[in-house]
């Protein structure tokens, strides 16, 4: 964590701990720790006790690395390179620069999902036909 994490608390934010995140999110603590290691751009502020306070949009892009990790199986170099695109503007489609060779498009995002449904539903046949 860099110096800047210190910030002082404003009385206009909600802030939210470790544990309230956990819950609203439904990840342990140490997963919430351990990507604040992986995602530099999730830096939640420290109390000055040294507690970790999460903002609101700490929360939201733990949900969002949540749905890109355990929901579109990205891997966290995946995700991590994902997040940081969106947040430099780019389009992954036009600069290539995805391993996968899967662009940013909306069409593409929406085929994404729909293979990785079918992956999931055709396991979950043969799971099916492997019990019989």
């Amino acid at each position: 964590m860099s110096s800047a994490s210190a910030a002082p608390v404003s009385s206009e934010t909600r802030y939210y701990r470790i544990g309230e995140v956990s819950r609203l999110t439904e990840l342990k603590p140490f997963v919430l720790r351990y990507w604040e290691t992986e995602f530099p751009i999730l830096e939640p502020v420290k109390s000055p006790s040294g507690h970790r306070l999460y903002r609101q949009e700490d929360v939201d892009l733990v949900l969002k690395i949540k749905r890109l990790l355990y929901d579109e199986g990205f891997t966290i170099a995946g995700a991590r390179r994902h997040l940081r695109e969106l947040s430099s503007g780019g389009d992954a489609g036009e600069t290539g620069a995805r391993t996968s060779g899967i662009g940013e498009a909306p069409t593409t995002q929406l085929s994404r999902k729909m293979l990785l449904d079918l992956r999931d539903g055709l396991r979950s046949f043969l799971t099916l036909l492997e019990t019989k």
